[in-house]
This record gives C-alpha cells, sequence and structure tokens, in this order.
C-alpha cells in the first residue's frame, strides 16, 4: 500500500491568564520536578521516555503510551529562552514511531494585576497521513493549559 504524500499546516494562539506570579507560572516550565507533574504525568498515559535539558539548544523529550491506544513521542529543542519573558521551541511529534508533525512554539509570559498572562502561539506543519490533525493539537494544547491551571492552584 503506497502512503499519499501531503503536507497540511495549521495554527493557533491560545492565552490565559494564571492567578500567580509570572516566577511561579516560569517554574512550571522551567524546573524539572513541576514541569513532569503537569506535562508528563496522567492516569490515561503510561509515561515512557523522559529527558529534560531546559537551556538554548537544549533538549525535551517526552513519551508515553494512552491506555489501548498508540505511542505517542515528544521531543522539542529550546531555541530562544528569556527569563520570565519567553521560550520558543521547535518539536516533532510521532505516532507508534511515524513522524507525524514538526511545529514552532512560543510561550509568553506577562505580568498583570490578576497575576500572569501567558500566551502560547503555534505553528505546524503536519504529514502525509497526519494532515488533518491540526485542530487536534490545539485540543490537545488547550488541555496541557487546564493542567498547568490545576498545577498552579495546588
Amino acid at each position: 500500500m503506497r502512503t499519499e504524500r501531503r503536507l497540511a499546516r495549521s495554527g493557533f494562539d491560545l492565552t490565559r491568564t494564571y492567578p500567580v506570579p509570572v516566577d511561579r507560572v516560569w517554574a512550571a516550565f522551567a524546573e524539572e520536578d513541576q514541569k513532569v507533574a503537569w506535562f508528563g504525568a496522567d492516569d490515561a498515559f503510561e509515561s515512557g521516555a523522559w529527558a529534560f535539558d531546559f537551556r538554548v539548544g537544549g533538549h525535551d523529550v517526552a513519551e508515553g503510551k494512552f491506555h489501548g491506544g498508540p505511542l505517542s513521542r515528544y521531543e522539542a529543542t529550546y531555541t530562544d529562552i528569556v527569563e520570565h519573558v519567553r521560550i520558543v521551541t521547535t518539536y516533532d511529534m510521532w505516532l507508534d514511531g511515524v513522524h507525524m508533525s514538526t511545529s514552532v512554539a512560543s510561550f509568553e509570559f506577562e505580568p498583570v494585576d490578576e497575576g500572569t498572562r501567558f500566551t502560547h502561539v503555534e505553528h505546524g506543519v503536519f504529514f502525509d497521513r497526519f494532515w488533518a490533525d491540526g485542530p487536534d493539537r490545539e485540543l490537545g494544547s488547550r488541555g496541557l493549559l487546564e493542567k498547568l491551571a490545576t498545577h498552579l492552584s495546588g
């Protein structure tokens, strides 16, 4: 069976205000024990490979298997970090060993009266059979921001 070769592009902007100071939200990304608590842990997910190297040029890996579902692998490279201001990454996703997408994501941290305005902007390219997965990526990112909110409130 021949694989259909095609590309799709998708992008989104998500903004949340968290009722905690910027340094608290920043720490959830910059400190491994905090990041694994909201990004890497989930009851619906059997965790696998994990790597955390928070520095420009550093690489993160998060791998896991959804119960009764596929193996997901995330590999990111930090391309820009300005403490308490922004993080920029490029990252690739695999599903059951098949490269599904490459994305550029930026995370901005802005102090506001209510706490921290957090903005996540992402642009992705989805390959071949995954060409229609852009809306799912936004949905998944929204879910991660909810997990972050829960982590920050605890």
